[in-house]
């Protein structure tokens, strides 16, 4: 809290922290925003166990809530210090999980990234009146702004899923042979797909117009081979004014040796 106190803007020191490269500090002042500090957000969450059925396809949801409960915690928490900081927004944020020694089911979950105010007064917030946040990086968040889109947040879905078992006598009729896993399929697909449609369902409550930047992620963690944690998470966007002027790429050659 002190920390924070002493870089809100009008203070006696004006130093900043930033994660962001020099390449991404410069091309967000470009766009029209200054770094305020570093904020951070952390859980350390005990992940309780499920037990799923040997030969069944299911979600664990016990599963599922915490995983997703432990980084909405630290992602609320890295939200909070940039409000104090009176910041329009956080970019560059990183989500990390980092499973514990002195602790088989402790996980601590951290959000971290650069709290940023807009030079120029505007609507920066969201629609739940919270700073945006953006994982993309300083270049895809300068070209976002420049053809005329802004960041609402960050949304995520979470699916912890047990891949049902292969009875004996199906896995030995598979040897030697090229041939589906309908079981398999069924299940990754389902996984992947709870996954997707909560991340959506966040965008929509934001009313985005879409998500960008979106990665599909498969973490076993220590689960085992059976249980894997299916993980979507994007950037959410609007539009910032009807007429988007899209740069042309243009070809750029390094003048360094290969």
């Amino acid at each position: 809290m002190r920390r924070l106190s002493e870089m809100k803007p009008g203070q006696n020191t004006t130093l900043f922290t930033s994660d962001l490269s020099v390449n991404e500090f410069l091309l967000v002042r470009e766009a029209g925003f200054s770094p305020l500090g570093m904020v951070l957000g952390s859980s350390i969450y005990h992940v309780g166990f499920q037990f799923g059925r040997w030969s069944k396809n299911q979600e664990l949801e016990t599963l599922s809530g915490a995983m997703y409960h432990a980084r909405e915690l630290a992602m609320t928490r890295m939200e909070a210090e940039a409000d104090m900081l009176g910041a329009d927004g956080i970019v560059g944020v990183r989500l990390e999980i980092e499973f514990k020694e002195f602790g088989n089911d402790l996980a601590e979950f951290i959000a971290i990234g650069t709290a940023v105010k807009a030079d120029e007064r505007g609507a920066w917030r969201n629609n739940q009146n919270k700073p945006f946040t953006s994982d993309l990086s300083g270049q895809d968040f300068w070209t976002l702004i420049q053809s005329g889109y802004a960041p609402l947040g960050m949304v995520m879905g979470s699916c912890v899923y047990h891949i049902a078992h292969q009875r004996f006598w199906q896995a030995m009729s598979n040897v030697g042979q090229n041939v589906e896993i309908p079981q398999f399929t069924e299940a990754l697909y389902d996984a992947r797909e709870l996954a997707m449609s909560r991340m959506q369902a966040e965008a929509e409550h934001l009313q985005a117009e879409g998500i960008v930047g979106v990665q599909l992620l498969s973490l076993p963690h220590r689960w085992g081979g059976h249980t894997t944690e299916f993980f979507s998470i994007g950037t959410a966007i609007r539009p910032l004014r009807e007429d988007h002027h899209i740069a042309k790429p243009q070809l750029v050659l390094p003048l360094v040796d290969s």
